[in-house]
C-alpha cells in the first residue's frame, strides 16, 4: 500500500488539547493508516474498533520492542539500561510475560482491591480536607496526583516522602512530543531511578515487610523466578504504571464533566451511575492516546492492508473507542452508557493488570469530589487547560473553584 504518512502534529497546541477531530478524519479515511507519531517515529495506525480488538490478541504482533525494525525505538530508551527497561511485562511476550504477570497478579485480584477501598477513601478525604476550606484548588497537584501515588506507594512499600523525586524522573522518562526525547535527560533520569530502586530493594532485603516489594524480592532471591534486571523493571513498571494513568483518568474525567454540565448534574443526582461513568470517561477520553504499540513479527494483513515485518503497529484505542460502527453517538459523553466495551485497558493477555485498582480509585475520587465540592467549576477557560502532549493523555493542571466548606 503506497500512501504518504500523516503527521500527528504534537507541536500544535490545538491538536494536543483536542486530537479527536483529526482522529475522526483518520478513522474515516481508512482502517489502517501510516503516521508519524510522538517522537517523530513511524507507525501504522489501526483506527477502527473491530480491527483493534483483533490486533490486540494477534500473536503475530509482538510487545517486545526488539522485534521492531526501526532502531530509533530502542535508541529512545536510556542507553545504559536498555535491558532493564525491556524486561518488564509491557515489553515481553510469552513465556516470559506469563511468568512475570503471575508473580504480581495476586496483588491485583478483585478481593485484594476491594480490601483497599477503606484506605483509598481515607486518603481521598484527607486530601480534600486540605482544600475544601479555601474554595479553590489545583486538582491535579492537590488531589489527582497524590491519591494514586500514595496508594501504589503503600501497596509496594515505597516511602511516600520520595514521591516528588520519582515523579520527576518518571516525567523525564515518559514525556513524548513532537521531537525525540533528549538522550542526556533520559539517561540521567534512569540512572537516578535505577539507583533509587536499587537502594530501596537493599533496604527491603534487610527489613522485609508485608508489601508487594518484599514479595517480589522473595521471588528474586529465594525462588529464583526473577533476575535482577527483571526485578528492577517490575518495580519500575508497577510504581509508574500504578499511578500515572490513574492521574489522567481522574483529571480527564473531572474535566469532561465540567465541560458537560448536564452529565455533571446526572451524576450528582444519581451517584449509582458512577461505575458506568468511569467506563465512559475511559472510552471518551482515555489516559492512553492514541493507543498501544505492537511490532509485526512477520508481514501481517490488517483490514486488507499489508503491514511489513518489523513495522510499529499502533492500535489506536483512543480512535477506535469513538468508532460509530461500535458505539452509538460516539463523540457524545454519556454517563448512562451501558454497552461500553472500550479498549482503554487493552485486551487479551496484556489487558491492564491494574484496571480494577484504577477503577476503584477513579470511582472513589470522582464520586467524593462531586459530593464534597459543591458548585464545582473551572477557574480558567477550557481552552487554557494544558494537556500531556503524546502517548499519555490528561490535563497537566486543573484549577477549579467551588463553594468553600468545613473539614
Amino acid at each position: 500500500m503506497s500512501q504518504q504518512p500523516v503527521l500527528l502534529p504534537y507541536g500544535d497546541p490545538a491538536f494536543v488539547t483536542d486530537p479527536f477531530p483529526l482522529y475522526r478524519q483518520l478513522r474515516e479515511a481508512g482502517p489502517v493508516r501510516r503516521a508519524v507519531i510522538a517522537g517523530g517515529l513511524d507507525a501504522w495506525l489501526v483506527t477502527r474498533y473491530e480491527d483493534g480488538l483483533a490486533a490486540l490478541s494477534d500473536p503475530r504482533l509482538s510487545s517486545d520492542i526488539r522485534d521492531a525494525a526501526d532502531p530509533r525505538l530502542v535508541a529512545q530508551l536510556p542507553e545504559t539500561e536498555r535491558e532493564s527497561m525491556m524486561s518488564n511485562m509491557l515489553r515481553s511476550d510469552p513465556p516470559d510475560h506469563t511468568r512475570l504477570r503471575r508473580l504480581v497478579s495476586k496483588a491485583f485480584t478483585a478481593r485484594r482491591i476491594a480490601e483497599l477501598r477503606p484506605r483509598v477513601q481515607e486518603i481521598t478525604d484527607r486530601l480534600l480536607d486540605e482544600v475544601v476550606p479555601a474554595g479553590r484548588a489545583e486538582l491535579i497537584a492537590d488531589f489527582a496526583l497524590p491519591l494514586p501515588v500514595t496508594v501504589i506507594s503503600e501497596l509496594l512499600g515505597v516511602p511516600l516522602d520520595d514521591r516528588y523525586e520519582f515523579q520527576q524522573w518518571t516525567d523525564d522518562l515518559l514525556v513524548r512530543g513532537e521531537r525525540p526525547p533528549d538522550p542526556a535527560v533520559m539517561n540521567e533520569a534512569w540512572r537516578r531511578m535505577r539507583a533509587y530502586l536499587t537502594k530501596l530493594l537493599e533496604i527491603r532485603r534487610s527489613e522485609p515487610a508485608d508489601d508487594l516489594l518484599s514479595a517480589l524480592i522473595s521471588a528474586r532471591d529465594d525462588e529464583h523466578r526473577l533476575n535482577e534486571d527483571e526485578l528492577i523493571a517490575m518495580v519500575f513498571l508497577l510504581l509508574v504504571a500504578g499511578y500515572i494513568t490513574t492521574v489522567n483518568l481522574i483529571g480527564s474525567g473531572i474535566a469532561a464533566l465540567l465541560a458537560h454540565p448536564d452529565q455533571l448534574r446526572l451524576l450528582r443526582d444519581d451517584p449509582e451511575l458512577l461505575p458506568d461513568a468511569i467506563e465512559e470517561f475511559l472510552r471518551y477520553d482515555g489516559p492512553v492516546s492514541p493507543g498501544i504499540a505492537r511490532f509485526a513479527r512477520e508481514e501481517v494483513e490488517i483490514a486488507g492492508v499489508s503491514v511489513p515485518r518489523g513495522a510499529t503497529v499502533l492500535i489506536a484505542s483512543a480512535i477506535a473507542d469513538r468508532d460509530p460502527a461500535r458505539f452509538s453517538d460516539p463523540d457524545r459523553l454519556d454517563v448512562t452508557r451501558r454497552d461500553n466495551g472500550h479498549l482503554a485497558f487493552g485486551h487479551g493477555i496484556h489487558y491492564c493488570l491494574g484496571a480494577p485498582l484504577a477503577r476503584l480509585e477513579g470511582h472513589i475520587a470522582i464520586g467524593t469530589v462531586l459530593r464534597r465540592l459543591p458548585d464545582l467549576a473551572l477557574a480558567v477557560p477550557p481552552a487554557d487547560l494544558n494537556w500531556r502532549p503524546g502517548g499519555l493523555r490528561g490535563p497537566l493542571r486543573l484549577p477549579v473553584t467551588f463553594k468553600p466548606g468545613g473539614r
